[in-house]
């Protein structure tokens, strides 16, 4: 087995099969295989649907890095709840002075151009279940400490305005 800077998997065809019958491999997304064991593995798997019902179909990851990550944040666990959640409002109702309220617009714009209005949701669910099962996270570091919009998540406990901190070094 090889794996790539992407964390793309190359498995031979013997390993391929091998994971399959130990049940170790459920999911193809990053799996890059031949077009002969693609072929090979969607015939058997055919044959044997009532045995191989838990594994998902083969999409074929030689795509672009954009629609890698995209096809990965469609696949993330998070509850409908916060699909739907209304991030924006909810943002900008932590505002507590005119400064932050445009400090929460400014990134929100970002956010919108890097697509990554999900993330935003996702670590708003990751939060709050940290928050409920008391589970402990770090106060902070690297790029994600100039985002004001994580520190109003709570993902860090950085003030990224008191330190003025350019939310431009976050999502370089």
């Amino acid at each position: 087995m090889n794996i790539n800077k992407y964390g793309s998997i190359f498995l031979t065809p013997d390993e391929m099969f091998e994971s399959i019958y130990k049940g170790k491999l459920k999911d193809f997304k990053n799996i890059h295989l031949d077009q002969s064991v693609v072929d090979q593995f969607n015939y058997s798997k055919d044959l044997n649907k009532d045995n191989f019902d838990y594994i998902s179909n083969y999409v074929d990851p030689t795509i672009s890095l954009e629609q890698f990550d995209t096809n990965l944040q469609d696949d993330w666990f998070m509850p409908d709840e916060y699909k739907d959640f209304e991030i924006v409002g909810f943002l900008l109702d932590q505002t507590q002075n005119e400064e932050q309220y445009q400090r929460v617009v400014d990134e929100l714009v970002l956010y919108f151009q890097y697509d990554m209005i999900d993330l935003l949701c996702y670590l708003k669910y990751l939060v709050d279940t940290m928050r409920k099962n008391n589970i402990v996270w770090g106060v902070g570091r690297g790029s994600s400490v100039a985002s004001f919009c994580l520190y109003l998540l709570g993902v860090h406990k950085i003030n990224s305005i008191e330190y003025d901190l350019d939310i431009k070094e976050f999502l370089k």
